[in-house]
């Protein structure tokens, strides 16, 4: 730095200048603008607001007074700043949804949970302070707290608030300055009372004995805090974590019903969060949604599911992992110290932090109640003086030319004293005073000594902070809003299952063609097929179910039903989008969770579930170990059966208990048919047919034109054991085409 003497100059590096001016900005943007302070846990702008309206008389007993006029009043005399400025921040105040105890009492349009900036224009609102900012102003002109010029020197201003209780805590705080921010939740004043007291009687209480006090955040709205304790525990000591928050909902009549959002969610951006997903059909399972929020009942969105069997716990869990019904909430505890500068407390510093300003408050208020007392008590004791001397101080006021001089030296008074004596009126000159003087004095003198002895007492001290947080959350406490309970991490919908579960019919010809009917009323065989090819199967699922297929060999392919074409045209061969080994063919197919009978003409076979058949490569799973020269026959689904039918190409029949037919998952099998190895290898006798039924059904053996309906009462003489040969079916039933079931 030099001097220009010539032009009395100040001549400053620019580098020096700039940093200089940057640090003062950041100060006063982190002191005066951005971050509350500990004490009374307000930014200066909060804190101006509600010091403006207390000197304007708007206590919570107070009429209405126009917002405009208490915004002129605070940019006017302390907030040098933009109005527009100042009317959000006192109308942020007012909100019941936005502070959990709210300091200004609003009347008019202060905004609404779906938009809280849609409040009116301060000139058609009125506000006066809430009766919870009583705890903030009752003593601010009993010397608790510093005072300093305003921004143009007219008036003097409070430095903070003497809060009562830990607003920091109660009503928590967001900001952003140059370099950092803060993020403060709001508690619940009984808790964070609790917890106080307790630091009070014992200093080096645990993390772990706070948190029994105070469970957690408490906010505004109702809803519920999934954070496992381990996390809010870590959130607390460090003062640095975040806390998840999740909507309410119950079932009426088969109606999801939300009635409680996370702390500043809007209603009306969760329902266009979740009509987005339903218009990009993301959300298949979902038919209707609306709001129904009132007066009575400020949040009550209703999802209408389209069935019931929509599992509403998996919808719930879907919309909490893709909207704003579930939030994370940052914590920063990071205030204005006593020392004047920002810090980031841990929970435990920062209620002993508060406690130091508390103590210092209450210290000041009981000197500043002594001072006080010490004036009263000697100007009682000079106006006892003067009734002691009645008649001599009325001479003196009746002759004297300077009365209060003669009284001061006459009875060696103070001018204080003197003065109070000068401006007694007549009236008061009465015995039934004098006694009221004496027993105010030995009121003030016992109260002077017992707050002599609070004042030099530590424990006296504690305990009267104590009794006072107690009374206040007596008066003013209230139940926790936010019921905490750890819940499981909220997982989206994949693509599988947002597919619809509307039934379809896979059907496939003979030639290997496949195709998908909506329903499960299609008669398949009435559709048209390609010039040479058949019917062959069908089978009944579900659009987000899979379908097997069986090839000749005894492999398994999988596909997802809803990739399959459609009905109205006659399908897709397999074989462009499967792999099957050369001259083998399909067979058959299965869907759903269910077990199947697999079987070859060579007269082996066992029962397998099918889900250990699924695969996802293209050229399949072998399931069924075939023997050589021999094939794979159509799956069979096994529903209720009881009964198996094996019949060959020579007209054997057998019939016996399915619980004989072993369980796999893959492999040969065992014997169904006793048949001889000679003539399997020349294939002069081989199984044609498998069939699966209960006691009560029909089976129906077609030959040509004829057919053959068998009951269980008839089939006497094909009854046996798993493995024997059976017996002949009668002439003309020997060279069976096909099996049906006929269910009962």
């Amino acid at each position: 730095m030099t001097l220009d003497t010539a032009g009395d100059i100040e001549v400053v590096p620019l580098r020096s200048y700039t940093e200089k001016a940057y640090l003062d900005y950041s100060m006063y943007v982190i002191n005066d603008r951005a971050l509350p302070h500990v004490g009374d846990g307000l930014k200066p702008v909060q804190r101006r607001i509600v010091y403006a309206m207390s000197q304007m008389g708007l206590n919570h007993q107070a009429k209405f007074a126009k917002s405009v006029r208490t915004v002129g009043e605070v940019t006017g005399k302390f907030h040098p700043h933009g109005d527009s400025a100042c009317y959000e921040a006192m109308v942020l105040m007012a909100q019941s949804f936005s502070f959990r105890y709210p300091l200004v009492d609003p009347q008019g349009n202060f905004g609404a949970p779906d938009d809280p900036k849609s409040f009116g224009a301060a000139r058609y609102t009125e506000a006066r302070l809430a009766q919870h900012a009583s705890l903030l102003l009752t003593e601010v002109a009993q010397g608790t707290v510093d005072f300093s010029p305003n921004f143009d020197g007219t008036r003097d201003e409070p430095d903070v608030l003497p809060a009562q209780i830990p607003f920091i805590l109660l009503n928590g705080c967001t900001g952003i300055a140059v370099g950092m921010a803060t993020d403060v939740l709001p508690h619940n004043l009984e808790e964070v009372v609790a917890a106080c007291v307790l630091l009070l009687d014992r200093p080096k209480a645990s993390l772990g004995d706070i948190l029994a006090c105070i469970k957690g955040p408490d906010f505004p709205s109702e809803a519920r805090i999934i954070s496992d304790q381990g996390e809010l525990e870590s959130a607390y000591e460090t003062g640095r974590g975040s806390v998840k928050t999740r909507a309410r909902y119950v079932l009426e009549q088969g109606e999801v019903v939300i009635s409680a959002l996370p702390y500043q969610v809007s209603p009306g951006k969760v329902l266009e969060q979740i009509a987005q997903q339903m218009q990009a059909k993301k959300l298949p399972m979902l038919a209707d949604l609306r709001d129904e929020s009132d007066y009575e009942n400020p949040t009550r969105l209703i999802l209408v599911p389209r069935s019931n069997r929509v599992d509403i716990d998996r919808l719930m869990s879907h919309l909490f992992a893709t909207t704003d019904l579930e939030r994370s909430h940052r914590m920063n505890f990071n205030v204005i110290a006593l020392d004047k500068r920002p810090r980031v407390f841990g929970l435990k510093e920062l209620l002993k932090e508060w406690l130091k300003f508390r103590q210092e408050t209450v210290r000041r208020r009981i000197e500043y109640r002594l001072e006080r007392i010490a004036e009263r008590v000697h100007i009682v004791e000079g106006l006892l003086l003067a009734y002691l001397n009645l008649d001599e101080v009325i001479r003196i006021i009746r002759e004297e030319e300077d009365p209060k001089n003669e009284l001061i030296k006459e009875f060696d008074l103070s001018e204080v004293q003197a003065t109070s004596i000068l401006d007694l009126r007549l009236r008061q000159l009465a015995k039934l005073e004098e006694e009221k003087l004496e027993t105010e004095r030995v009121e003030l003198t016992t109260e002077s000594g017992e707050l002599k002895k609070t004042l030099g007492s530590k424990a006296r001290l504690k305990t009267l902070i104590k009794k006072e947080l107690k009374a206040v959350a007596k008066e003013y406490g209230d139940i926790r809003r936010s019921e905490i309970a750890a819940e499981e991490e909220a997982v989206a919908y994949s693509d599988e299952d947002l597919i619809s579960n509307d039934p379809v019919t896979v059907i496939m010809s003979d030639k290997g063609w496949i195709r998908s009917a909506k329903g499960h009323d299609v008669d398949a065989k009435d559709l048209v097929y390609r010039p040479g090819d058949s019917f062959a199967g069908a089978v009944h699922t579900r659009l987000n179910e899979n379908c097997v297929f069986f090839d000749s060999t005894g492999r398994a392919y999988t596909l997802q039903s809803r990739t399959l074409p459609s009905a109205r045209g006659q399908g897709e061969p397999l074989t462009g989008r499967l792999n099957p080994p050369p001259e083998a063919r399909f067979v058959g197919m299965a869907a759903g969770d269910v077990r199947v009978l697999l079987g070859s003409d060579a007269g082996y076979g066992f029962i397998g579930p099918l889900k250990e058949m699924v695969t996802k490569s293209r050229s399949g799973k072998a399931v069924l170990n075939v023997p050589q020269d021999s094939v794979a026959l159509p799956p069979l689904i096994i529903f209720e059966d009881t009964l198996v039918g094996v019949i060959t190409n020579t007209g054997r029949l057998l019939v016996f208990e399915l619980s004989q037919v072993p369980e796999l998952n893959r492999g040969k099998g065992s014997k169904l048919m006793n048949i001889p190895i000679a003539s399997l290898k020349t294939r002069e006798e081989y199984v044609v047919a498998l069939a699966a039924f209960g006691e009560r059904d029909r089976l129906i053996l077609r030959a040509g034109q004829r057919h053959l309906g068998l009951r269980l009462q008839d089939m006497q003489n094909y009854l046996g054991d798993r493995a024997r040969r059976g017996r002949k079916l009668p002439r003309g039933f020997q060279k069976i085409d096909r099996v049906e079931v006929e269910r009962y």
